[in-house]
This record gives structure tokens, C-alpha cells and sequence, in this order.
């Protein structure tokens, strides 16, 4: 999952860009990166890290223009290092830049066609590149040299019949203006805005409303299936629908965990859906166990803290805050491995013994992944004295990997795989477990947008939106992108690092790691 923003303005826009990522940095810490343009030409800034530690005065000085694009990532496709950090940048047929969000089901085979047939050489394995490739090879038959818009959409129009999966895109056609487009699924988000000044109308597309709000942007609409834009640098915007087959089928998981509650996405208030995951799952517990024998609800901070609001209303029993969360540790699902989201829960969160002691608590968290984070809080509920620890999901079991840019790949390393309810509760240690129904949820999400008629539920039902996720692509996901499988890929590159990058030229002999 990563968060992306372009702006067209009429006066410089590093600012703006460095603004919006801070807000959409809940959407990827391992990368950020910010491209410009304008009367200096082009200038870049991308390294791993948050965006306070990416750039730096000297860098935003850097960043001139008017005209610019930003990206904050964490890995899927590829793996964690520098230089697949974004936005990437080709100059054939001339310069484009781009950004994406998501995952290319295809990358592979498009990959090999890019190098095979259509003679372009990538640098990386991120499926980003692979995408940027598939979008300029599009875009070389143009007629004067110049990218007229009806070439600019026949070219997108090209890429969507090319690429499977779940993609938001943001490029940058240098000299010439931002292009916005999103997967004939609508499975990533991706909404333009405007915001008037003085000089005239400033263009905006990011991944979330609330990137807009905070700049003063008016949210206009969300990008519909397939459909794509171009702002040019003068300020002019052109849009286009997707000509093939499409589906309005929006990432659930979205308004479960990623999204930011005081976004709006699709016409979805992320904050009343979260609300109604309450009320759907204080409905759930009472047909299950009526005669309950709760004392208190508590969140797991911070994106269950809606849910578990209602919950306790629905119910009838007291709500408290009985973990204080480390605000300067990132979101554990987010981290690129399993040996840092088990370090980072206790340094992350600190129960208050106060709430817990002699109590049955009620944990309430958005959704249960691989269980590293539940099990562990489970445990600091016991250390701090309470009698028993229930544990309640506002999500359904995540049983199946998502492939469309959320970092479940492995089926196996998903703890409601292949698991009953009731081992899944032996497993973290909770005294009872209770599910959010997919039903529910869905009732939860849906509830102000008739337009919508599905939604990607891959990651809890097992039924995928694009028809090339077969087992064998899944047995080959789980293989390269595991947890074990990334280990092993940045174990390698740090030997390699070690054992060549610190060699004086021409000294020693070449080493196979």
C-alpha cells in the first residue's frame, strides 16, 4: 500500500507535495520520494525513510517548479532499498515520471515482454517500473513529438488492456502535465480536486480526501473504473472513461485499516463506516454470547477506536483507553518484516494496569493478520491484571493473501488460514474470539454509495476481481514475496553490499553471494 499526489499550481508546489505526503505517510514508511518541474527544469529527492528524514531544507530548496508529484511507499512488489523508491523516471520517448499504488497481477509476464519485445531495460524488480515501461512504449508514436491528449488516453487506454490487477497512477509528462488514472476495478483510490487562487484554478490528485482538505483543496470526485485524466501545466483539465469492461469494486480493507478515518473515499465516509462496524459487531457478539460477561471495552489504538466506541455503547458497558500508544513508532502491519512488527508492539503500546486489573476485557481491534500484534497484547492485557481477556475483530478472518497492493502474500503466514475460530483463539490467547461477519461488513462500508454493487473482499472471501489469480500465481507469490522470501533477498543484498561495495576499485575478485 502506498500513497500518491500530483498538483498542478501556479506557484511552487514542493511545499504543498511535502505537505500531503506527511498526511498520507500512514500509507507507506518505507519510502518517500518528490519530483518537480519548471522553469529549472527537473529535480528529484527520493530515499528510504519517512518524510521528515527524506527531506531536508537543502532538498526543498531544490525542488522548484510548479508542476510536481509525490509518493510515500511500503514494499510489496520488489523489495526495501533505495533505489526502488519513487516516483521512477524514463526518458524515452521523453521524459515521464510516475507513481503508483497497488499491485500488477501480470508484471512478470509484462516484464519479460518490455526486455524481450519491446527492447526497454529495467532497473528493478518493482512492478511500478514495469507499469512506467508498459505506459512510455504506449506513448511513442506521437505525432510532431508533442503528447496530444487524445494520445495520452489511447495510450492509458493501451495500458489498461495490458496490466491486471489493482492500480492507482500519478505521471508526470515533463514539460507538458500530470496524468491521473485508476484499474478498470477501482480497486486502488484515487480522487482529483481543485482549489482556487488569485492566479487561477490549481489542480490536485491524491490518494486520500484528507490529503486535499489539509491543503485547502475542494475534493471534486474520485476517479470512476478505468477512467483517466490529464491536467495540463497550463491548468486545463481533460478527462476520459475506459472503453473495456469495468467494475466498480473498491478495496474493503481500505476502510477497515488504511484509510484515515476523516477521509472520504467513493463517497464513503471512512469514519461512519468504521462506526457501523461497531454497531454490526456489538450485534454480532450479542447473538453469539447474550449472556456476556464484559466490564469494559478497549481499543487497540488507533484505528479501532471508532468500533470499539460503539461497541461498548451497543452494549451497554463502560469504554476506556488502556493502552497509550508511542506516537513515534509506525504502524506494525506496515513493517516489512515479521521480526519487526513482534520488536515493535511493546515498545509501540503500554497498558494502563488501572484498566485491566481485576476486570474481563473486551480488546477490540480493527482486524486480525497474522496475529503477531494480538497475541502480544493479549499477553500485556494478563500482565496487567486482568481477570479475562475476550478479543473482538471489526473485520472477518483474514483467510486468503491479498494481491492488489496489500502486503498479504503468503497464505501461510495468515493465522486464520486454515483455522477454525476457535483455534485462532488458542493460538493468541484470548479467553473467547469474536468475528465481525462479512455480511457486515460490507453493510458497514456500503451504506451511502448505491453506485458501488461490490467490493474487493479477496483477503476474506478468496474470490478475486481480476480473473488471472489462479493457485499456482499464489503458491509463486507466496514463494517470492513471504516474509522468509524477503528476509533472505535483503540478506543477500547486505552481504553483497558488505562484502563488494566497500572494496576499493579493482581490488580482490568478484564474489558470488
Amino acid at each position: 500500500m502506498c500513497g500518491i499526489v500530483g498538483i498542478v499550481g501556479k506557484k511552487p508546489v514542493n511545499q504543498s507535495i511535502y505537505d500531503a505526503l506527511t498526511v498520507l505517510q500512514h500509507r507507506g514508511q518505507d519510502a518517500a520520494g518528490i519530483v518537480t518541474w519548471g522553469d529549472d527544469g527537473l529535480k528529484i529527492r527520493k530515499s528510504n525513510g519517512l518524510v521528515r528524514d527524506v527531506f531536508r531544507h537543502r532538498h526543498m530548496r531544490n525542488l522548484t517548479g510548479n508542476v510536481g508529484m509525490g509518493h510515500v511507499r511500503y514494499p510489496t512488489a520488489g523489495s526495501s532499498k533505495s533505489s526502488e523508491a519513487q516516483p521512477f523516471y524514463v526518458n524515452s520517448p521523453y521524459g515521464i515520471c510516475l507513481a503508483h499504488n497497488g499491485n500488477l497481477t501480470n508484471h512478470k509476464e509484462l516484464a519479460d515482454l518490455l526486455t524481450r519485445e519491446d527492447r526497454r531495460h529495467l532497473n528493478t524488480g518493482s512492478d511500478s517500473e514495469v507499469l512506467l515501461n508498459v505506459f512510455a512504449h504506449e506513448l511513442q508514436n506521437l505525432e510532431d513529438g508533442r503528447p496530444m491528449v487524445e494520445q495520452i488516453f489511447a495510450a492509458i487506454e493501451a495500458v489498461h488492456n495490458r496490466c491486471s490487477g489493482g492500480y492507482a497512477v500519478v505521471a508526470m509528462i515533463v514539460g507538458y502535465g500530470i496524468v491521473a488514472f485508476r484499474d478498470p476495478n477501482a480497486i486502488r483510490p484515487i480522487m482529483v480536486g481543485e482549489r482556487e487562487t488569485l492566479a487561477g484554478t490549481e489542480f490536485m490528485v491524491a490518494s486520500e480526501s484528507v490529503a486535499m482538505t489539509t491543503l485547502g483543496f475542494k475534493s471534486v470526485r474520485d476517479l470512476g473504473p478505468g477512467e483517466a485524466i490529464f491536467i495540463s501545466n497550463d491548468g486545463v483539465l481533460h478527462s476520459r472513461q475506459y472503453s473495456g469492461a469495468t467494475s466498480y469494486s473498491p478495496c474493503i480493507f481500505e476502510f477497515v485499516y488504511f484509510a484515515r478515518p476523516d477521509s472520504i473515499i467513493d463517497k464513503l465516509s471512512v469514519y461512519k463506516a468504521r462506526l457501523r462496524m461497531g454497531e454490526q459487531l456489538a450485534g454480532q457478539i450479542v447473538r453469539e454470547w447474550p449472556d456476556h460477561d464484559i466490564d469494559v471495552v478497549i481499543p487497540i489504538p488507533d484505528t479501532s477506536r471508532t468500533a470499539a466506541v460503539q461497541v461498548a455503547y451497543h452494549l451497554g458497558v463502560k469504554y476506556r483507553e488502556g493502552f497509550i500508544k508511542n506516537r513515534y513508532i509506525g504502524r506494525t502491519f506496515i513493517m516489512p518484516g515479521q521480526a519487526e512488527r513482534t520488536q515493535s508492539v511493546r515498545r509501540k503500546l503500554n497498558a494502563i494496569d488501572l484498566e485491566f486489573r481485576g476486570k474481563n476485557v473486551l480488546l477490540v481491534d480493527d482486524s486480525i493478520v497474522r496475529g503477531t500484534t494480538s497475541r502480544q497484547i493479549i499477553k500485556m492485557a494478563r500482565e496487567a491484571g486482568a481477570r479475562r481477556v475476550y478479543f473482538a475483530s471489526a473485520a472477518p478472518p483474514v483467510r486468503f493473501p491479498n494481491v492488489y497492493g496489500i502486503d498479504m502474500p503468503a497464505a501461510s503466514e495468515l493465522i486464520a488460514n486454515g483455522r477454525t475460530v476457535k483455534q485462532i483463539e488458542e493460538l493468541i490467547g484470548a479467553d473467547r474470539l469474536i468475528y465481525q461477519d462479512l455480511h457486515g461488513l460490507i453493510r458497514s462500508v456500503r451504506h451511502d454509495n448505491s453506485e458501488i454493487r461490490n467490493f474487493d473482499t479477496s483477503c476474506f472471501s478468496g474470490e478475486y476481481v481480476t480473473d488471472d489469480v489462479t493457485p499456482a500465481y499464489l503458491h509463486a507469490l507466496e514463494t517470492a514475496r513471504s516474509d522468509e522470501a524477503k528476509f533472505h533477498k535483503n540478506s543477500k543484498r547486505t552481504v553483497r553490499e558488505l562484502v563488494v561495495g566497500d572494496e576499493p576499485k579493482g581490488a580482490g575478485r568478484a564474489v558470488s553471494v
